[in-house]
């Protein structure tokens, strides 16, 4: 049976690109039957490096069957995952986030989650000496992820193996890192094609603190002002995505990648609340500029209080 490898829901580039990594190596060196996959539509720079490497979008899957085995990448989050996961047989789990709990296996598997800004890393170090043997379009997939989790080296979560390795795949496929950079982060900056509501789940997660259920939504860009022209309209999406969705608000972030800070939507009493007792700042009319904040896994979540 064919091993499906799939991420988190609302694929980014690190959940697009490590599911298609994996793939390979259990294809072309373990010499397993396996196929990567995505839930959800890839982001435009998820899919802005399928194009430039030559990779073939996965399969989007909505649902795994029971008994179907897969791995899990760049999440442990059931949540983020079909509901009909702990059905499947899973084989493995490769992740840097912090454990959720609540997946249950068929039995014992090899879990690997470490404290790296990407998946993608943790998996080049997994191959071992097999590392060498990646073709071109599968180390510009592990660069891409790389550079898209440490939003080129910018972001707290960004560890000297992470750089390290960017920087060897890189000057192996004469890449100039920060020109590419900026070539992904104008893909994932061009949001005129989305919906408010498709922009607040474009790369969100649930989590849950004194009691409120959040949608924590973080947009990524070099053009934070295109984004925020649409404020408006973000806020009157916001209690229709957060009904639908069955949490009590979405929480939204616009991260300037280049002035490395966020700008949170504080539309509402419980925003303003969770804004002011989370980051001790002081609200504006309807926005507050948070500096140095650009990471959800390590400045955001962690510090949410209500």
């Amino acid at each position: 049976m064919t091993i499906k490898v799939f991420g988190h829901k609302s694929p980014d580039t690190d959940s697009t690109g490590s599911p298609i990594i994996w793939a390979w190596y259990l294809n072309e060196v373990e010499g397993r039957d396996a196929a990567p996959a995505l839930l959800g539509e890839p982001n435009t720079e998820a899919a802005f490096m399928l194009q430039r490497w030559g990779l073939d979008k996965p399969q989007i899957i909505d649902g795994v069957g029971a008994g179907d085995p897969v791995v899990i990448v760049d999440t442990n989050n059931p949540a983020e995952l079909p509901a009909d996961i702990n059905a499947a047989d899973i084989t493995a789990i490769i992740d840097h986030h912090k454990l959720v709990g609540g997946i249950e296996t068929k039995g014992p598997i090899d879990i690997t989650v470490r404290p790296v800004a990407c998946t993608a890393t943790i998996m080049h170090d997994l191959m071992g000496a097999e590392a060498t043997k990646m073709p071109d379009p599968i180390k510009g997939a592990m660069l891409s992820c790389i550079l898209s989790d440490t939003l080129e080296f910018r972001s707290p979560t960004t560890t000297d193996a992470d750089r390290k390795l960017a920087e060897t795949l890189a000057a192996d496929l004469g890449v100039d890192i920060p020109g590419y950079a900026a070539e992904m982060f104008a893909a994932k900056s061009d949001v005129s094609a989305f919906s408010d509501a498709e922009l607040l789940r474009m790369d969100s997660k649930e989590y849950e603190v004194g009691g409120k259920k959040f949608r924590v939504s973080v947009l990524e860009t070099t053009s934070p002002e295109t984004v925020l022209a649409r404020k408006a309209s973000l806020v009157a999406a916001m209690d229709e995505v957060a009904r639908e969705d069955g949490v009590d608000q979405v929480l939204l972030f616009v991260v300037d990648i280049l002035r490395e800070e966020a700008t949170m939507l504080v539309p509402n009493d419980l925003t303003r609340q969770v804004a002011e007792k989370s980051f001790a700042t002081v609200c504006g009319d309807d926005t507050v500029v948070l500096p140095g904040i650009v990471s959800r896994k390590k400045q955001i979540i962690p510090n949410l209080a209500v």
